[in-house]
């Protein structure tokens, strides 16, 4: 019944209680318009794929991985229309849709009060957006589906069926062009859409579907309003303190002190705290990540003379040390290594050496991979209860200037511009200008499938633990190379053994493929590491299933193949 729900309630009533706003009376002014549109800025709204906060976990991608170890019904190849990710996706997509359905058909009534018409667009405008970025998470996901843009009534919303999705994506498409006409480039003061968001999320849905001119047109559209550019600091993009970055193209701010857009679960900062610092180190980065990281001469750990298994951040890519806390170093008042020989560690605030709770043979429930998160983690959690206070980054210049390039190489049509976008963003990984080819490992022109190779870990690798890397598996379809397979860790039975043989971290390199995903399992065969679990796959769920209350209510709604 939720999307019945979703789009009939509260519209068009009999009742217009005077004690609150109604659809029959409000939208009259510009100040509601404005408290209308702005539902679409909150949290559970401005969700992503991957999204810890509403639902689906980044552990569904290959990134990160959690210490329970739970295969859920995605994990384990068995999604089912019941899944109570799918149902709130769905829900919470055409509750956003109905509501600023209202917003853009209603708006009129403000100006025949008087409003001011620039206004009133510019609201509007934003409802496009929140429009246009609702139906294309649907698309995504769920591929053909229902779409309307005018209130339904029950009777209505008992029989509609699915949209073709090409229909409904041109719609998407049509959605953010309004968005673009009508928004500013920036603001003086708020943090509202943008001109430039608009554009970079119709970039970013038109990649997803593979519609490559569409996104190359409007991410370098994007480009081209020159009032975006990298932060110089990598790691700074994901301080708390930092909500203005030039970098940032949407983002939903967080306050701790007005109680706006924390995180809803109370230990979300904690869940990636190491040990030592009181955390818990539930949520960690999967050896596959680590071992995405290409050496500073730009290949791959199992092609790179560079790479010493022994010492595996040295000679890395520099967003590796940014990303993943580097064995020895500071981290959250202590020296953090995960090593057998560390079973005691350096409490950096009066030099005392104290119990090594992040050493598994210490603390039994310490990370299983031995690896912990140092992006976005900060000392600013210890100060302020653990809440996670950094800014949600739901689109920066980076990831436009990557789909840019993505999007001509998927073309062919590979030249310079492509080259100057992939090494902007490399470049300054390393802390140089791009010019500075002899600096860091610059692209160069190469076949189509080597850019896409290069592109696509460039992705990767950049947009860590930003919500990025499932959408990506998906739409790339390599989902059964990545998701079957197991995850490893530290063999917990014979660390110590593993140590005093010489073979720590890893013993061996392990072998990278076509798809940049490494593979462990000679590792495994010698007993230098374990499985922690093995993870199944099923094609059909390249698209969701529609929730079966969907399908019980309306006999028009047929379900997507092999659900």
């Amino acid at each position: 019944m939720a999307f019945c729900l979703a789009m009939v309630s509260c519209h068009d009533l009999d009742l217009n209680p005077l004690s609150q706003g109604s659809t029959d009376t409000w939208y009259a002014t510009a100040d509601e318009l404005r408290m209308a549109v702005n539902q679409g800025y909150r949290s559970d709204f401005l969700r992503l794929d991957g999204d810890r906060e509403f639902g689906c976990d980044d552990d569904w991608s290959d990134d990160t991985m959690t210490r329970d170890l739970d295969l859920s019904g995605f994990t384990n190849g068995t999604l089912n229309s019941s899944n109570w990710i799918v149902r709130s996706k769905w829900q919470l997509d055409y509750k956003l849709i109905t509501r600023m359905n209202s917003v853009i058909n209603k708006a009129q009534r403000a100006i025949d009060n008087g409003a001011n018409a620039e206004e009133v667009a510019r609201y509007v405008g934003e409802a496009h957006f929140f429009r246009g970025r609702a139906y294309g998470d649907l698309v995504f996901h769920w591929g053909d589906v229902p779409y309307y843009t005018t209130d339904m009534s029950i009777d209505s919303a008992r029989t509609v069926g699915r949209t073709p999705k090409e229909e409904v994506l041109k719609h998407v498409y049509e959605d953010f062009d309004a968005a673009v006409a009508a928004l500013p480039v920036s603001y003086n003061g708020e943090q509202r859409v943008t001109k430039g968001a608009a554009l970079a999320f119709k970039a970013q849905y038109a990649l997803y579907m593979g519609d490559y001119a569409t996104a190359a047109t409007a991410a370098k559209a994007c480009m081209d309003l020159g009032v975006y550019s990298l932060e110089k600091d990598y790691s700074h993009l994901f301080e708390p303190s930092n909500n203005t970055s030039p970098e940032f193209i949407f983002i939903m701010p967080r306050s701790l002190e007005l109680k706006i857009n924390l995180m809803p679960k109370a230990n979300a900062a904690n869940d990636v705290l190491v040990r030592n610092a009181g955390g818990s180190e539930w949520l960690t980065p999967t050896w596959d990540l680590f071992a995405a990281y290409t050496c500073t001469d730009g290949l791959p750990i199992d092609k790179s003379p560079l790479f010493d298994p022994h010492d595996p951040f040295k000679n890395r890519d520099p967003r590796l040390s940014m990303t993943i806390v580097p064995f020895g170093s500071e981290f959250m008042g202590f020296i953090y290594d995960p090593s057998p020989a560390a079973r005691t560690t350096k409490r950096l605030s009066d030099g005392a050496m104290v119990k090594n709770n992040d050493c598994r043979l210490v603390t039994a429930f310490a990370s299983y991979s031995g690896i912990v998160f140092k992006k976005y983690a900060s000392q600013e959690w210890l100060d302020n209860g653990r809440a996670w206070t950094n800014p949600k980054i739901l689109m920066r210049y980076a990831d436009v200037l990557l789909m840019y390039a993505e999007a001509k190489i998927e073309l062919n049509q590979i030249d310079q511009s492509v080259i100057d976008a992939m090494n902007m963003v490399r470049a300054r990984a390393y802390g140089v200008d791009k010019s500075d080819v002899t600096a860091y490992p610059a692209f160069t022109i190469k076949s189509q499938a080597e850019m896409r190779h290069d592109v696509r870990l460039e992705r990767r690798v950049e947009l860590a633990y930003e919500w990025q890397r499932y959408p990506d598996i998906i739409r790339w379809k390599i989902a059964p190379d990545v998701f079957s397979r197991k995850r490893y860790g530290m063999n917990f039975g014979k660390m110590q053994e593993i140590y005093d043989q010489g073979n720590w971290f890893w013993g061996i390199t392990p072998k990278i493929d076509e798809n940049g995903v490494a593979d462990f399992t000679e590792l495994e065969a010698k007993g230098l590491c374990m499985p922690l679990m093995e993870r199944k796959w099923d094609d059909r769920q390249y698209l969701f299933p529609i929730p079966d209350k969907e399908i019980e209510i309306n006999p028009n709604m047929k379900q997507n193949p092999g659900y």
